[in-house]
């Protein structure tokens, strides 16, 4: 046998559209744009931390990293991030490294996808 197969997972990327909606209903444009960014941003750090803290084998400081990332993505209608953020952390109370590394390899897709569309909804320059 030869023939090597790759897989290259894809992930549904989705945003609750009502959750946006509704945060614009509360603060307004202004301070609605205000939380998505700086929400936006305060993911990409963790998500990044999330990734180091794997690597270095920091199994308390990756549970406490991706506990806070279900709450931020929550806020802003990033429902399957914030699951997989607490399917993370399942994964690591369980003491399942396999599933652990595989969980967070699908955060990553899932964060970076919704960023991405996030991004896209609100026409923000990178």
């Amino acid at each position: 046998m030869t023939t090597v197969t790759q897989i290259r997972p894809a992930e549904d990327v989705r945003v609750d559209h009502d959750r946006l909606g509704a945060l614009y209903s509360e603060l307004g444009h202004a301070g609605a744009e205000d939380v998505v960014c700086r929400a936006m941003e305060e993911l990409a750090l963790r998500m990044a931390h999330c990734d180091r803290l794997y690597r270095a084998g920091d199994m308390v400081e990756l549970r406490k990293s991706s506990r806070s990332l279900v709450s931020i993505a929550d806020q802003i209608g990033m429902n399957v991030v914030a699951k997989v953020a607490a399917d993370v952390t399942q994964c690591i109370d369980s003491g399942d490294h396999v599933a652990l590394g595989a969980t967070l390899a699908r955060l990553m897709r899932t964060g970076e996808g919704s960023l991405t569309a996030i991004w896209d909804l609100q026409d923000i320059t990178i």
